[in-house]
C-alpha cells in the first residue's frame, strides 16, 4: 500500500528538524528519569536497588537493539524500522504514566530503550534522501541531538518533580513521542537503498547474550559486587558468547554486523574513538550533577538542588547543537578526521581547566560546556567517518554498531565514576551532620581519567586514514543510488 508523503519540496525542508527532533526525544527519555530516582522506592514500595533497574534496563534494550534495527532498517526499510522504534518508546512511556508498578515500570523503560536507534536509522535515512552537500551538515545536527535531549531532560524532569506528580513527566513525553511518530510517518520517505537477504536471528541472540551478560556485569557490579558469584558469572558467560558470536558472523553468509568491514581501520578506528569519547562525554555529566549537589560541609560542594545542577549543563547541550555547523564546515575544510582529532583535545583541555576549577559555580558550568563543545564537534564526526568507509546499504547498521560502542563507553565511565567517588572520600565531622561524602580529589581523579579517555581519542583518530572514503560512500553515491533505486 502507497504511503503518503508530502510534496518532495516540503519533505526536503521538514526531514531534517523532524529527524532532529526524534534524536532530541531518544536522549530526553534516557535521561528524564534520573531526578525521579530518590522519590520512586517510595512512591513504588521497591528497594533503591530494584528501582535502579529503571536505568539498567534502558541501557540494555538500547544497546541490543542498536546494532540489530540498524541492520534491519538496512534490510527492511529505514522508515518501517524507525517509525517503529519511535512508537515502541512511546507505548513504553506511556505504560510508565499508567502505573507505579515497578515490574511494569521496568518493562516500559525497557520499551523505551528500543529509541536508541533512532540515531543510526536517522543517519541512515539522511544519506539515502538527501544531495551529498547536504550530507555532512544533517548528520551532525543530528548527532548534536544527542546533548539537547540529555540537557534539557534532567531540567524538565526536576521541575516536573518539584510541582507535580512524577506520572505527568511520563504523560508530556507520551504527548512528544505521539508527535514524533505522526511527523516521521508524514515526512519520511521510503527506504530505496536497502540490503537484499535473510535477518541473522542466531546473530542477533548471540549478539544479545553477549552484551546483556557483559553490560550487566559492568553496571550491576557495584550493587552486586564485583566478587559475587552472580557477577561473575554473567560476566564471564558474556565474555565466552562474544566470540562465539564473532565466529559466527565471519562464517555466516549474511551477517549481522560485516566484521571484515568492521575490521579495517577507516571503520575500526572511528568505533575505537566512539568508545573512549563516550567514557569521557559522559564523565562531564555524572560529575557535574554530583558536584554541584554535594553539601557545603564537605568545603567544595555548593549544596545546589537537583534542578540547578541540571540548568548547568543545559548551556553544554545548546553548545552541541550551536557547533553542528561549524563541524560541518570545519570537516568539510578539513575532514572529519581533523575534526574529530580537535574535539578530542577539546575535551581533554576542558577536563585539565576542571581539574583545578571545581569550586565555583560559574567555572564548574564553563567548564561542562567547553567539554560539550568537544563533544558536538567529536559526535559529528564519528558518523561522518564511518559513512564514507561503508557502502550506503550498509549505513544504520555501520553507524548503530558506532553508537553501541559508545554506549559501552558509558556503561564503563558510569562503573568507573561509582568506584571512585565511593572510594575516595572524606568523614564530615558530627558538627557538620556527619556522614562520608566523595572528596574534591575524588572529582579530579575522575576529569583527569576523563581527559585521558579523550587524549585516546585524539591518539587514535589520528591514526585514521585521510583518504578513508569507501568506493559507495557520499562521494560515489549518486550513480550507486540510481541503480540501487532502478533495482529495488
Amino acid at each position: 500500500m502507497a504511503t503518503a508523503v508530502p510534496s518532495s519540496g516540503l519533505r526536503s525542508r521538514l526531514i531534517v528538524p523532524t529527524l532532529a527532533f526524534g534524536g532530541t526525544l531518544m536522549a530526553l527519555m534516557q535521561t528524564v528519569i534520573v531526578p525521579l530516582l530518590p522519590a520512586l522506592p517510595g512512591d513504588t514500595g521497591s528497594s533503591p536497588g530494584t528501582v535502579s533497574w529503571m536505568l539498567t534496563a534502558t541501557l540494555l534494550s538500547g544497546a541490543v537493539l542498536n546494532p540489530v534495527l540498524g541492520r534491519a532498517g538496512d534490510m527492511y526499510g529505514k522508515r518501517r524500522i524507525l517509525l517503529g522504534a519511535l512508537a515502541v518508546m512511546t507505548v513504553g512511556s506511556a505504560l510508565c504514566a499508567m502505573t507505579t508498578d515497578i515490574g511494569v515500570l521496568i518493562t516500559a523503560r525497557a520499551l523505551q530503550g528500543t529509541a536508541a536507534a533512532v540515531v543510526p536509522l536517522a543517519t541512515g535515512v539522511l544519506r539515502d534522501e538527501l544531495p551529498p552537500h547536504r550530507v555532512g551538515s544533517a548528520v551532525a545536527l543530528m548527532s548534536s541531538t544527542v546533548g539537547i535531549g540529555a540537557a534539557a531532560g534532567l531540567p524538565l524532569a526536576s521541575i516536573v518533580v518539584q510541582h507535580a506528580d512524577w506520572h505527568m513527566l511520563f504523560w508530556v513525553t507520551t504527548g512528544l513521542g505521539g508527535l514524533g511518530v505522526a511527523l516521521s510517518w508524514w515526512v519520511v520517505p521510503r527506504s530505496a537503498t536497502r540490503t537484499p537477504g535473510r535477518f541473522d536471528v542466531v546473530g542477533a541472540l548471540l549478539l544479545t547474550a553477549g552484551l546483556v551478560g557483559v553490560l550487566l556485569a559492568v553496571s550491576k557490579g557495584g550493587d552486586w559486587g564485583w566478587r559475587s558469584p552472580l557477577v561473575l558469572g554473567v560476566g564471564a558467560a558474556g565474555v565466552l558468547v562474544l566470540p562465539i558470536w564473532g565466529w559466527h558472523q565471519l562464517r555466516v553468509r549474511e551477517p549481522l554486523v560485516d566484521l571484515r568491514l568492521a575490521a579495517r581501520r577507516t571503520v575500526l578506528l572511528p568505533h575505537l574513538a566512539a568508545l573512549v569519547t563516550g567514557f569521557a562525554f559522559y564523565a562531564n555529566w555524572l560529575a557535574t550533577v554530583q558536584l554541584v549537589q554535594a553539601p557545603e560541609e564537605t568545603g567544595y560542594g555548593l549544596g545546589a538542588s537537583a534542578l540547578v545542577a541540571s540548568l548547568c549543563l543545559l548551556p553544554g547541550g545548546l553548545t552541541m547543537v550551536a557547533m553542528s555547523p561549524v563541524s560541518a564546515r570545519l570537516s568539510a575544510a578539513r575532514g572529519a578526521r581533523s575534526t574529530l582529532v580537535a574535539g578530542a583535545l577539546v575535551i581533554a583541555g576542558a577536563y585539565v581547566v576542571r581539574v583545578f576549577t571545581s569550586e565555583q559555580m560559574w567555572t564548574i558550568a564553563a567548564g561542562a560546556t567547553l567539554c560539550s563543545v568537544g563533544t558536538g564537534l567529536v559526535y559529528s564526526a564519528l558518523p561522518t567517518l564511518v559513512i564514507q568507509a561503508v557502502p550506503a546499504e550498509q549505513t544504520a547498521a555501520a553507524t548503530g554498531l558506532n553508537v553501541l560502542m559508545r554506549t559501552i563507553g558509558q556503561a564503563l565511565c558510569s562503573t568507573v565514576v561509582a568506584v571512585v567517588l565511593t572510594t575516595v572520600t572524606s568523614t564530615l565531622p558530627a558538627a557538620a551532620g556527619g556522614g562520608r561524602y566523595a572528596s574534591l580529589d575524588a572529582y579530579r581523579i575522575v576529569f583527569a581519567l576523563a581527559a585521558a579517555a579523550a587524549l585516546a581519542a585524539a591518539v587514535t583518530a589520528a591514526a585514521i586514514p585521510r583518504t578513508a572514503v569507501h568506493p559507495a560512500g557520499v562521494e560515489a553515491r549518486g550513480p550507486l543510488r540510481r541503480a540501487s533505486r532502478a533495482g529495488s
